[in-house]
């Protein structure tokens, strides 16, 4: 069957990568895997079965040399003829006597065997006619020989003169620290009428058979352990088994040589050998996966084979990303038009595959944009700009007439300074309020504005509204959206004075700038000293603040309308923040933008669009 290409490029890519991978690596890669695997695990378990096998043959040798150095130690006891005289004695005598012939034999036990040339020595014990003699190097416990099954004295009858070799796990004796240890007990026989002395008993820290076991496990990769004819684990390289029976010791099928053991959790090669001399086995068990970092021919076979089928692979995997990243370059060109602003653009792509798909997205979203910014986008900037110049211009009526009944009634009073001084604030207000149509004016006429209002309502209030204004920048430089402080002030006059019934009412403008921030900020600070907002209101403006803000016009506007201009301005990072304790006064936090002369034309631009 003939492959049809133009066919295979209308494709899903995702079918065109998946049949690319198949064909080009995962079914050659799979087959030689499988089949370097397979020779790789045979020829390594074939050469480890033959190698260890040796390995084990020339420690035990060297454990064996160690046993038999340990078995003649109890023959030091003859080069002297003093203890050999004692051990001859008669338990039967004076304790003068006795006290005499214990330090004898405990003075030369330490000479010659605690303080000999053999560190390895824990303690050494000689039993002769219910007497025991010792010297130890590590303080012990639990010394008993009745678990022995052996009596005590000249009626010990032990097979062979090499003496035999106790198990920790045979013992009740223990040293301090628990190190892993051998007992070896030997009889005593007096040479000269080959009668029966008594038992020694020598404590020998395994420490030589770690120093054999180490070297043969160099990288930790394998376990090794040395046991006896029963079983019981006289060392093991996890310390934790170390006195334990190995359970699989009857199954296991030589006594000299390798073989393979597999179950759900293992896979192992376990060789083993025995010593002839004491009847213990060494036995070498490592997990078979840990034998692939020793097939230096298939490794570098299996590389090279890879690197050729990288390189195919690779070149074929170019063309392909060719194809598809092609449309897509020309995809994202035309994005970045569309996002400076340029919707005068058509991805024509002919192809069915998923990048065809994305290009008829493409344009049918670019012509859905173009037409809601023309039937909506437009009219809602427009139905916002309106809304806001409208809340711009509004002074509040009841200001506006409470103010006139004050100026009335200066006149009545012939206090003509304030009734000229109330009149030239209210009418500066005014003009401010009806003459700018711009949405951004310097700080310091927003200050000065708001000033006028407070000063106007001291007035009125007869000096029980105080007011003070912290500048920290050169307000003449920087420009804020209008309006934005007013109505905050006017909240603190209204509800910290005539409805909070303070004496007198203080009021804290502080304006400052806050470099801090990635954007450089003005934050304004407002403060005063009433009777705080209720804990179920102040959650209810943080709500509002945090909604949408053209939604709801109640009691709180005037600060919601505030957060509105400034998060539409300039961002979410920017706006109002109220925080208030019940009477302690409340503060509310205005963040802008730092905006200067050099950049003020721009955003006033950017309002007005």
């Amino acid at each position: 069957m003939t492959f049809n290409w133009l066919n295979f490029r209308n494709y899903r890519l995702r079918t065109k990568l998946i049949v690319t991978y198949v064909l080009l690596t995962v079914i050659p890669m799979s087959l030689l895997g499988y089949i370097a695997y397979s020779q790789y695990t045979k020829s390594i378990e074939e050469q480890v079965g033959e190698y260890i096998p040796k390995l084990l043959e020339q420690a035990n040798e060297n454990i064996a040399n160690q046993v038999s150095e340990i078995s003649h130690l109890p023959d030091l006891l003859y080069n002297s003829s003093q203890v050999v005289g004692v051990l001859r004695k008669d338990a039967h005598q004076n304790r003068s006597s006795l006290l005499q012939d214990e330090f004898t034999i405990n003075s030369y036990l330490s000479r010659t065997y605690i303080n000999g040339g053999n560190p390895d020595i824990l303690g050494v014990f000689v039993v002769s006619k219910n007497r025991v003699y010792e010297s130890v190097k590590v303080p012990y416990r639990n010394f008993d020989l009745s678990n022995y099954s052996i009596p005590y004295g000249q009626n010990i009858e032990l097979q062979g003169t090499e003496g035999m070799y106790i198990l920790p796990k045979q013992t009740t004796l223990q040293f301090d620290g628990n190190p892993p240890f051998i007992l070896l007990m030997k009889q005593l026989t007096d040479l000269e009428n080959r009668t029966n002395l008594g038992t020694i008993l020598i404590a020998v820290e395994v420490t030589f058979l770690k120093d054999v076991i180490t070297k043969l496990t160099d990288k930790g990769e394998a376990n090794l352990w040395l046991m006896d004819q029963h079983g019981h684990i006289i060392y093991h390289t996890d310390k934790n088994l170390i006195g334990t029976i190995d359970d699989d010791f009857i199954n296991y099928p030589i006594q000299k040589g390798s073989f393979r053991t597999t179950t759900e959790k293992s896979n192992k090669l376990i060789s083993i050998h025995s010593i002839e001399e004491t009847g213990w086995t060494l036995v070498h068990s490592i997990e078979a996966k840990n034998l692939t970092e020793r097939t230096d021919l298939v490794r570098n076979a299996t590389i090279i084979a890879f690197l050729g089928f990288v390189v195919v692979s690779t070149v074929i995997s170019i063309l392909l990303a060719w194809n598809v990243s092609s449309p897509l370059n020309r995809l994202i060109k035309l994005m970045k038009r569309v996002e400076q602003g340029n919707f005068n653009v058509d991805l024509s792509i002919e192809t069915k595959d998923e990048v065809g798909m994305l290009a008829n997205s493409f344009n049918s979203m670019v012509m859905e944009i173009k037409d809601l910014i023309r039937d909506k986008y437009q009219i809602e900037l427009k139905q916002k700009e309106a809304e806001l110049y409208a809340l711009q211009s509004q002074i509040n009526p009841h200001f506006m007439y409470n103010t006139l009944e004050t100026i009335a009634m200066a006149v009545e009073d012939d206090e003509k300074e304030t009734v000229v001084q109330m009149v030239t604030l209210l009418g500066r207000m005014l003009r401010f309020s009806i003459s700018n149509r711009e949405t951004l004016v310097s700080i310091s006429e927003e200050l000065m504005q708001t000033v006028d209002y407070l000063t106007i309502q001291k007035i009125r209030f007869e000096d029980k509204i105080d007011f003070v204004v912290h500048e920290e920048i050169d307000a003449r430089k920087y420009y804020t959206p209008k309006f934005i402080l007013q109505p905050i002030v006017e909240n603190a006059v209204k509800y910290g004075y005539v409805y909070g019934r303070i004496t007198t009412i203080e009021i804290t403008i502080s304006i400052i700038e806050n470099p801090d921030t990635r954007v450089e900020e003005v934050v304004f600070l407002i403060k005063d000293n009433g009777p705080g907002i209720k804990e179920e209101v102040l959650d209810n403006i943080q709500v509002l603040l945090e909604s949408d803000p053209m939604g709801k016009r109640d009691s709180s506007f005037g600060l919601i309308n505030v957060h509105a201009r400034i998060t539409m301005s300039f961002g979410n990072g920017f706006g109002l923040r109220v925080s208030s304790f019940p009477g302690q006064g409340t503060e509310v936090e205005i963040r802008i933008p730092a905006l200067d002369a050099g950049n003020e034309g721009e955003n006033n631009e950017l309002e007005k669009n």
